[in-house]
């Protein structure tokens, strides 16, 4: 049985190190493109995401950005905020345009907005017109959502995302 373990534990070891490198390359290409996300912030329902950074927007996806900076970020999020998760509720060339304190998509209702954050902090109405390619309008169903609703965010362009996400728990 020891002649027959040291016969095999040679290839085994050969075979490893042959395989540890051919299986590398696919995995380093395979997390440059992807993550796992947790979110803190109750706007989404989900708290844990599959992060894809070869994303394809559409209406209703699911993605992951870098909020502008701003005054009223800083004073709620910090220095350096986490990034944001938001849906697409508005694609280029949709028409966004505010009712009162309602937002409009098309003329379909997509949000409400409120005059001032939890913490008491003004908010301004968020972009209205035509969306221009490369952004999208964004948002959750949550009411106390911080999105494209506010000028605070307001419309989410191609560098500011970092992919798409997929809720896994």
């Amino acid at each position: 049985m020891n002649v027959l373990k040291s016969r095999l534990k040679r290839p085994l070891v050969l075979a490893l190190l042959v395989a540890i490198p051919l299986l590398y390359a696919p995995i380093a290409k395979f997390s440059d493109n992807h993550a796992l996300l947790i979110n803190a912030s109750p706007s989404l329902p989900n708290w844990a995401f599959w992060l894809n950074k070869n994303f394809i927007p559409s209406r209703g996806t699911l993605i992951f950005f870098e909020p502008p900076r701003s005054k009223l970020l800083i004073n709620h999020f910090g220095e350096k905020p986490q990034i944001f998760g938001k849906r697409i509720l508005g694609m280029p060339g949709d028409q966004v345009r505010h009712d009162g304190k309602k937002v409009l998509i098309n003329n379909t209702f997509v949000a409400r907005t409120k005059p001032k954050t939890r913490k008491g902090a003004a908010l301004t109405k968020g972009p209205e017109g035509i969306i221009p390619n490369g952004c999208y309008y964004v948002g959750t169903t949550h009411k106390h959502g911080f999105d494209s609703r506010y000028g605070e965010i307001g419309f989410i362009c191609a560098p500011r995302i970092i992919g798409t996400g997929r809720a896994i728990l």
